[in-house]
């Protein structure tokens, strides 16, 4: 007997010590990795509910989805709308679908669910026209032309100006009509109001982005990166910079500068119920994959 009881206790020991290193280990892994964890979020209890009772059906189309419709917009019967979060937005979005994307790996309609009255999807070709209102408007993606969030306003207003002098650069005007033009142009362009109100992103692969990025429709507007965000998607494409966002991370990352660097106000998880279902499913999906849970549950059991 006294030499069974220090063995006993020598497993125990090992197996608790096992088990705090398990969880610091996850711990120091959520913490580097899941920048989704301390989001204020409206309570993911209806979403549970619905995972454990499987599919249900859209309310417009009578489709079998999980959570909610790709293709209506709009949650399923076992998802009441009025339990999920409602996000108003400082301004419009407007997102750019590839036909190609397909719709029930889009996070797209994350936006459009959450946050319906600000958001609308097109479905490429169909590209609304942007060439009278270049200088409210400014497109999401990476590239050499691209400046960054805090910079907008400046390079919306250095715009307007640029148009301003293209009108005025008509030689073959009489100078006293070309003076009088070049008076009420200055004067528009007091007037205009080059405040950002709407912003565009593409919502596809990014084998697919170039050929609604050369569009001809989207050539005038204001290129946006986001130069400091990595993604945490679980469908990252290989390959790609770890910068090479989701459409969904994209406006949420967008909208958090957008708020501390224009708008200049501190940031409160106003948006971060943009990221309600995308949370969840990483959570789900992120457990599932954890190779540690199965040792964890052994441990505690």
């Amino acid at each position: 007997m006294s030499l069974s009881t220090p063995i006993s206790f020598k497993e125990r020991e090992e197996d608790n010590s096992k088990f705090v290193e398990i969880q610091q280990s996850q711990t120091t892994c959520i913490a580097a990795e899941d920048p989704l964890q301390n989001l204020c979020l409206a309570s993911q209890e209806v979403l549970k509910k619905a995972q454990q009772n499987g599919r249900s059906k859209c309310v417009k189309c009578g489709g079998s989805r999980m959570f909610y419709c790709y293709t209506c917009y709009v949650p399923v019967e076992n998802v009441p709308v009025e339990q999920i979060p409602h996000v108003k937005l400082p301004l419009k979005i407007d997102i750019i679908k590839h036909p190609n994307e397909t719709d029930g790996k889009s996070t797209a309609v994350h936006a459009k669910l959450l946050a319906p009255e600000f958001v609308n999807i097109y479905t490429y070709p169909c590209i609304p026209e942007y060439e009278e209102k270049d200088h409210e408007v400014a497109l999401v993606f990476p590239g050499p032309k691209s400046v960054s969030v805090k910079d907008i306003s400046f390079h919306l207003q250095k715009k307007s100006q640029n148009s301003i002098r293209g009108k005025n650069d008509d030689l073959d005007k009489p100078s006293i009509k070309r003076k009088k033009t070049e008076e009420q142009n200055l004067n528009d362009s007091k007037c205009k109001d080059t405040t950002l109100k709407k912003i565009v992103f593409i919502d596809s692969t990014w084998n697919q982005t170039n050929k609604i990025f050369t569009d001809e429709r989207l050539q005038g507007l204001l290129q946006v990166e986001l130069k400091t965000r990595k993604t945490c998607f679980w469908r990252h494409q290989k390959g790609k910079p770890d910068t090479f966002l989701s459409t969904i991370e994209a406006i949420y990352y967008f909208l958090v500068d957008y708020h501390t660097d224009i708008l200049k106000e501190k940031y409160k998880g106003q948006y971060d119920n943009l990221l309600f279902f995308y949370s969840f499913m990483h959570q789900l999906i992120k457990n599932a994959k954890c190779p540690g849970d199965k040792e964890t549950r052994k441990l505690t059991h």
